[in-house]
């Protein structure tokens, strides 16, 4: 069985290689590498897929919320947790996608 998190890590910066070039299918193959790295089965596969995917949204509102913070105080804090949330929301197609890929790496690896 391989590490979960590097599996979702390596599967996350793939998904910034290839998402760009290839939206759905950067996703999907992200997700396959994540799947394929974090081993153990689709269960393993499906959740390293997942966290490849969400990582970019999670990474973006933390990024907006503290830029937010240090820029405007309270007000800016709050509209950058707004901006972050609204990422997170349309990351969560790309997380499908990566999920998919992964269920598909961890089902090949086992």
């Amino acid at each position: 069985m391989g590490s979960l998190w590097l599996g979702a890590f390596v599967g996350f910066l793939v998904t910034v290689v290839f998402g760009w070039m290839f939206p759905i299918i950067g996703h999907l193959i992200g997700g396959l590498v994540a799947g394929l790295i974090a081993g153990g089965g689709i269960g393993r596969g499906a959740l390293a897929g997942f966290l490849a995917g969400i990582f970019g949204g999670i990474i973006l509102a933390m990024f907006a919320t503290i830029s937010g913070i240090a820029l405007g105080g309270l007000l800016g804090g709050l509209i950058g947790a707004i901006v972050g949330l609204v990422a997170i929301l349309f990351n969560v197609f790309g997380a499908i996608l990566a999920t998919i890929g992964g269920l598909i790496g961890g089902a090949i690896t086992k």
